[in-house]
């Protein structure tokens, strides 16, 4: 489908999957319903959490999948791996994956995450006590990092974030960026606010993201929280004909 009615790019966790049952209902519905958009979860979670999100009934399933903070992309038709996205992200990896193992793992301040890596590396940190000194290593050893939610820090290869794999994946589509939704709640999200793509920061996205794209002309900011404001920006910038959403 190279000329969708609109492209839903959307984070999970507070976004897509944030509000109340109706507020989430009446968006799922409408997708479910309209078969001129393409959906494309954009997450840190991975691959496996999707496959099981997918399998509960009324889950839309996305087209295409961006996971593990946009180190991954999948065809959501059949969960394997887009190879010509990820190429130049597995290989920046490759040459660091055992560096950043060497240089974080084991750091009292830090614990690993218990979740399947592919290409990043992340850990739970405490924002009280989190030994800012490593962002300048990570930065040092030419990789980049986001923290978000005060708990969550990802080591990622050098350039790739949830934004810019999000072009890579639009331009291998041959999909138009006029068209695209962006939508997130929390700071690894600002990566897709960046690219200048449309963007909701949902109602309850935490104040750091917003902070960040106070000023950017491209972000609008919905007062309803998850799935209802994903509804609430659709109708914003006249992407879809979704009149209505529950309360």
């Amino acid at each position: 489908m190279l000329n969708p009615s609109f492209v839903l790019a959307t984070d999970l966790d507070g976004t897509f999957l944030g509000g109340s049952e109706s507020q989430k209902r009446s968006l799922y519905n409408y997708l479910l319903q309209e078969p001129d958009h393409v959906l494309i979860f954009v997450t840190g979670r991975d691959v496996d959490f999707i496959r099981d999100l997918v399998a509960q009934p009324g889950m839309p399933r996305p087209h295409y999948i961006i996971g593990d903070v946009g180190t991954s992309v999948f065809d959501g038709s059949n969960f394997e791996p887009i190879v010509a996205v990820e190429a130049p992200i597995a290989s920046s990896w490759e040459k660091s994956a055992s560096r950043v193992a060497d240089m974080l793992d084991g750091h009292p301040r830090l614990r690993l995450q218990p979740v399947p890596f592919r290409h990043r590396r992340s850990y739970y940190y405490d924002p009280a006590t989190f030994p800012r000194e490593v962002l300048q290593e990570v930065e040092g050893a030419g990789l980049d990092w986001i923290l978000s939610a005060d708990e969550f820090f990802d080591v990622l290869p050098r350039g790739v974030s949830k934004g810019p794999t999000l072009m890579r994946l639009l331009r291998h589509l041959g999909l138009s960026e006029e068209r695209v939704l962006v939508a997130g709640d929390t700071l690894n999200d600002l990566s897709l606010y960046e690219t200048g793509l449309r963007g909701v920061a949902v109602g309850n996205a935490e104040a750091p993201l917003l902070e960040h794209i106070e000023a950017l002309p491209n972000a609008y900011r919905s007062d309803l929280p998850g799935a209802a404001g994903i509804s609430d920006a659709l109708r914003h910038f006249g992407l879809s004909n979704l009149k209505e959403f529950s309360s």
